[in-house]
């Protein structure tokens, strides 16, 4: 099961209508990702990778179904015993009520903020509850309380802090809050949606490691969004690299560190070098569905027919894929 797919995504796409004016005669519409595909091994760690207003998040979010997709398809394979056969993909956009629930225990999202997505009326014991009690997995509050003391102290807390509440912790300790919030349910996904990005350097070094420690013992995957290369490339198995909603490279982590071959990744990795945060800056929005390559009015090696169509997503080698017309 090491390496079975546990989520494939194909052609996603989702475009949003905004209305402005009298009945909406000024609507335009944002198309905030485009034609995207990737999938996720079981086990695994798939990153994506951006400046802010890319579409990460929102490719993300409709994962779970928080955003549904304007175009394309999310599957998802259950997991199954050794001995059966490898389940059947499931449509994630045709699931009913009490099945998309099912799947959401499955696939748990971890927030950037955690002072916001971490209610401060509540206890750490609620809050890590809050969810599992309107689960299948609920079996009453001893058990539960059983439970979030060993979950607790799996990402470095005490089982006394679950008595406190959030606003008594660092931000390096909510976010092992949120993490635990996420692990309640034994989920096969755990989508980390910048994790470490508003974290002192060494409290990222710490959070990254107890996410490795967490997919070595208990399998898991996850999708890990970020604008740091650098840091996707420590700990993600394999890298998207997304400009204005659509993926420009798509290689192994170490592949990609030792070669990055679209002008963007390299730009992205010249930022980090010079301590340039991708997460400063912002995309422009795209109002328009992309015609052209989508980084061309930012490359320096641009030509007019990197303006004139979009390039198709090639394998240049084994299991590397670029968006480019000049490689």
């Amino acid at each position: 099961m090491q390496n079975s797919p546990l989520i494939k995504i194909s052609h996603l796409s989702k475009h949003f209508n905004l209305e402005a004016g009298f009945f909406a005669r000024n609507r335009k519409t944002v198309y905030a990702v485009n034609d995207v595909s990737f999938s996720i091994e079981r086990g695994k760690t798939y990153g994506i990778v951006g400046e802010s207003g890319c579409g990460k998040t929102t490719t993300a979010r409709m994962l779970i179904q928080m955003y549904r997709q304007s175009g394309g398809e999310i599957l998802y394979f259950p997991k199954t015993d050794e001995s059966e056969s490898p389940a059947e993909p499931l449509n994630v956009e045709r699931f009913g009520r009490k099945e998309l629930k099912l799947y959401r225990e499955k696939v748990k999202y971890v927030f950037q903020d955690p002072a916001r997505s971490l209610n401060p009326r509540m206890s750490v014991f609620d809050v890590l509850i809050s969810g599992l009690k309107y689960s299948s997995m609920w079996q009453g509050k001893d058990n539960a309380r059983i439970l979030c003391e060993k979950i607790i102290q799996e990402v470095g807390l005490s089982p006394e802090d679950l008595n406190r509440r959030p606003a008594e912790f660092s931000g390096g300790q909510r976010q092992r809050i949120s993490i635990a919030r996420g692990l309640i349910m034994n989920p096969e996904l755990l989508i980390c949606d910048e994790v470490v990005s508003a974290l002192d350097v060494s409290i990222q070094g710490q959070i990254i490691n107890l996410l490795l420690d967490l997919r070595e013992k208990r399998n898991l995957s996850y999708l890990f969004i970020t604008h740091d290369l650098k840091v996707a490339c420590y700990f993600c198995d394999t890298i998207g690299v997304m400009y204005r909603g659509v993926l420009v490279e798509e290689a192994p982590a170490a592949d990609l560190y030792s070669e990055a071959l679209h002008p963007y990744t390299k730009l992205l990795f010249e930022g980090s070098r010079n301590l340039v945060s991708a997460s400063s800056l912002e995309v422009k929005t795209t109002l328009e569905k992309e015609n052209c390559c989508p980084f061309a009015y930012r490359c320096p090696k641009a030509t007019e027919r990197c303006r004139s169509a979009l390039p198709e997503f090639t394998e240049v080698s084994e299991s590397h894929k670029v968006r480019c017309f000049e490689l």
